[in-house]
């Protein structure tokens, strides 16, 4: 069993050096590049369970990597944003407002590309890697006990035709779907409500047993993560605040329906 200080990363090589494989040999063992093996050490990419099950296989291990896989977390985000996933990954509940675009635990990714493309300082692999990152903080919706999440959007998030009508078509038909899990539900929050109290930015609410209640708040140019009692608590306020002007549920899907039958018709 390992030390729980560990991480998978460690672990793998660890074991890799014990083994005097280097990174090119466990990778053409395992079928995959000598980079994926780097970046899964250094936990910058998550492993899959196929792939830690033949590490396992190939290094001589018993479970000592396989026991580490639901803690693992994708690492290549910035700083600042570092502590998010992992709230996530333990929260029981997740509450979302965004005023500008559909929130990250719901994008495609072909959604997500087109809005990270866009950066002033995007590159083909930055991209890639942002995305991924975004693929991987979803996976918290296919564990045995995903967290219930509430978003809160503005009726311009449907109106903005982010990647073209294809890839808005696709959005929010996955949008439908998605809502169709008993532990996720979306609604929209009408324009001709005008000014709001979270027009200014968007945040994020988890909240998990056994961890302080955390905030993610947006920023165009470096958002913040705060587990402050009085920051949380303001976040619930505006929340609220913003809840009550929102459609019900079921008008919320209707409008999404009625707006992506708007983009097949332009497609």
């Amino acid at each position: 069993m390992t030390d729980d200080t560990r991480t998978y990363g460690e672990v793998l090589k660890k074991a890799r050096n014990a083994t005097g494989l280097s990174q090119t040999a466990l990778g053409e063992l395992l079928s995959c590049s000598e980079s994926l093996v780097g970046l899964i050490e250094r936990g910058k990419r998550r492993p899959t369970k196929k792939f830690t099950l033949m590490a396992e296989a190939v290094l001589g291990l018993y479970g000592d990597l396989l026991e580490l896989l639901p803690n693992t977390t994708v690492m290549s985000v910035p700083k600042w944003f570092s502590e998010w996933p992992k709230a996530e990954e333990r929260a029981h509940t997740i509450r979302t407002w965004q005023p500008l675009v559909v929130p990250g635990l719901l994008q495609t990714v072909r959604y997500a590309r087109a809005l990270l493309s866009v950066a002033p300082w995007a590159t083909e692999r930055w991209v890639e890697d942002a995305v991924e990152t975004r693929r991987r903080r979803q996976e918290i919706f296919e564990r045995e006990d995903p967290p219930l999440y509430w978003a809160l959007f503005d009726e311009c998030v449907l109106l903005r035709p982010v990647g073209g009508e294809d890839v808005m078509c696709e959005q929010l038909e996955h949008l439908l779907r998605m809502v169709e899990r008993p532990n996720i539900s979306f609604q929209i929050v009408p324009l001709e409500v005008g000014a709001t109290a979270g027009v200014l930015g968007g945040f994020s609410i988890a909240q998990g047993d056994g961890m302080p209640d955390h905030v993610s708040v947006d920023s165009a140019a470096h958002g913040s993560i705060s587990a402050r009692e009085d920051t949380v608590r303001r976040a619930n306020v505006i929340y609220d605040a913003i809840h009550k002007w929102a459609h019900p549920t079921h008008v919320s899907q209707r409008l999404v329906r009625e707006v992506a039958a708007r983009y097949e018709d332009r497609r």
